[in-house]
């Protein structure tokens, strides 16, 4: 486990995604028939597991173009350390071989392991790795969102003796909204993990390609148009995250418009810089859409 040790993460990060959302299902609700997830309020929500699994998605294939982009840019030297898994398919026994005595294979072969932790810990042995270094937030739209349901047509059923097909309401999309989904890099957790440098390199590549490597027919139209990352000057952190992230976080042009469905980006300040202030007590502070 102590091959990586030199490398390891030794700074804590605070991160936001800015996500914009046209027309489309950021992420469906399962309890709720697939509608785009809405609490009470008629805000728009993005569960963390959600965006996770574009990640895990485009580093898992490993023949896709997204990896061979993603792996140069981030210039990975042992691609056998970036396996995923959450891989669909993976045979739980063989985890549960590679989690025995203190996980040494289990660390060395699987990112996200390293990266969000082990979600196999119930029915393995091992005790080496219970949460990960990186931790993403719920996405929260800043104003209500409108859901809009449609019926889908199919020319040909799919049904024997039809001549048609239709699947009412079937058709679930927000019209439009304007996401923000905090992130954070823990590096107080990385000996525990031995998430290196590297590991939150590749993410950082990563993220700037979740949506639009990863759309579908329903969610087409989803866009990420900022990605701070901001690294504080030590591992447990060199100023509040709840400061870093207020001071990012668009808000309505008019403060009346708050409660009201959002429309258009054009609707919102967009803070395009940290102050000073804040700015002054990181050692990195940049937009991953820009890189």
């Amino acid at each position: 486990m102590s091959e990586h040790n030199d490398n390891l993460v030794d700074k804590r990060a605070t991160g936001l995604l800015i996500i914009e959302v046209r027309n489309s299902n950021p992420n469906g609700d399962p309890d709720r028939e697939s509608d785009p997830r809405q609490r009470q309020d008629g805000r728009g929500e993005i569960s963390p597991v959600s965006f996770k699994r574009k990640l895990r998605d485009l580093i898992d294939d490993k023949d896709g173009q997204a990896w061979k982009e993603i792996s140069e840019l981030a210039k990975v030297k042992d691609k056998e350390r970036f396996y995923i898994l959450e891989h669909r398919g993976r045979d739980r026994k063989q985890i549960e071989k590679e989690l025995e005595g203190e996980g040494t294979e289990f660390i060395r072969k699987y990112w996200d392991g390293r990266a969000f932790g082990n979600t196999f810990l119930e029915e393995g042995k091992s005790t080496s790795i219970k949460t990960g270094v990186v931790q993403f937030g719920l996405g929260v739209s800043i104003s209500p969102v409108c859901v809009s349901r449609k019926t889908f047509t199919n020319k040909s059923g799919v049904e024997k003796d039809k001549d048609r097909g239709m699947a009412p309401l079937a058709y679930r999309i927000v019209e439009h909204g304007v996401y923000c989904m905090p992130f954070f890099v823990n590096a107080a957790m990385a000996h525990k993990t031995q998430c290196t440098k590297e590991d939150i390199t590749l993410l950082l590549k990563t993220i700037p390609r979740a949506y639009r490597g990863t759309p579908s027919m329903i969610r087409n139209m989803v866009e990420i148009r900022h990605a701070w990352y901001m690294e504080h000057k030590s591992a447990l952190g060199s100023c509040s995250d709840f400061a870093l992230l207020d001071a990012l976080t668009p808000t309505r042009k008019n403060p009346q418009d708050t409660d009201k469905l959002s429309t258009s980006w054009d609707d919102y300040n967009v803070p395009p810089t940290l102050p000073d202030g804040l700015r002054n007590k990181l050692d990195d502070f940049r937009d991953l859409m820009n890189e």
